[in-house]
């Protein structure tokens, strides 16, 4: 099975930056478009950010758009998230997900998405 599991949470002043690390087992990640989703408490989950199979596409949703970046590196089966200028709203768990629809464009709506990680929290103080 595909297992999936987030890093490099933590708490930041605002204004600060981090960078998320989700690590895949699997000979297949290569073919995975990756995305990352929040949650803050009592909210839905959101759309942040993902990735095509070959780091070419990126997608963002409009909290992230200006301030992270989504990346890749398919020979250590890792995608990042770096965030830079944060904001208290920021504060969320961050999850880590796959689309295991081989080569397919990235996509902001979760129900595309196969496995999941187990989430890391971002806390991002005033």
């Amino acid at each position: 099975q595909v297992q999936l599991v987030e890093s490099g949470g933590g708490l930041v002043q605002a204004g600060g930056s981090l960078r998320l690390s989700c690590a895949v087992s699997g000979r297949a990640f290569s073919a995975y478009a990756m995305g990352w989703f929040r949650q803050a408490p009592g909210t839905a989950r959101e759309f942040v950010a993902a990735i095509s199979w070959n780091g070419r596409r990126t997608n963002y949703g409009d909290p992230a758009k200006g301030r992270f970046t989504i990346s890749r590196d398919n020979a250590k089966n890792t995608v990042y998230l770096q965030m830079n200028s944060l904001k208290p709203e920021d504060t969320a768990v961050y999850y880590c997900a796959a689309d295991r629809e081989v080569f397919r464009d990235p996509r902001g709506s979760e129900d595309v998405y196969d496995y999941w990680g187990q989430g890391t929290q971002v806390t991002v103080s005033s």
